[in-house]
């Protein structure tokens, strides 16, 4: 189980219409993608335009053919919405949430 972190710089006008687009394509990507399980969406508080989604996927390699593919036409709406300032993947090793 690895998680996908992406950093989103978003303007005030736009937060609404991103988080609509972020909804849109993480239920897309989830029904039709293999290995993807769902994403979080965070906004900092600190800095109310940076935004974090946490992508939670099977394997890193299913991520991997999901980004290297045409994966990204479900997110291109945000992309139109705000700036990704970064993308790490992390391999879960435990996980004690409910």
């Amino acid at each position: 189980m690895i998680r996908v972190i992406y950093r989103w710089k978003v303007e005030a006008s736009a937060q609404a219409a991103f988080a609509a687009a972020w909804s849109k394509a993480t239920l897309a990507i989830r029904a039709s993608t293999t290995g993807a399980r769902g994403s979080t969406l965070l906004r900092s508080h600190s800095d109310p335009a940076e935004f974090i989604t946490i992508a939670r996927w099977d394997s890193h390699e299913q991520w991997q053919v999901f980004w290297q593919g045409d994966g990204s036409t479900e997110m291109s709406a945000m992309h139109r919405l705000a700036q990704r300032l970064g993308v790490e993947v992390y391999e879960e090793i435990e996980d004690h949430t409910v």
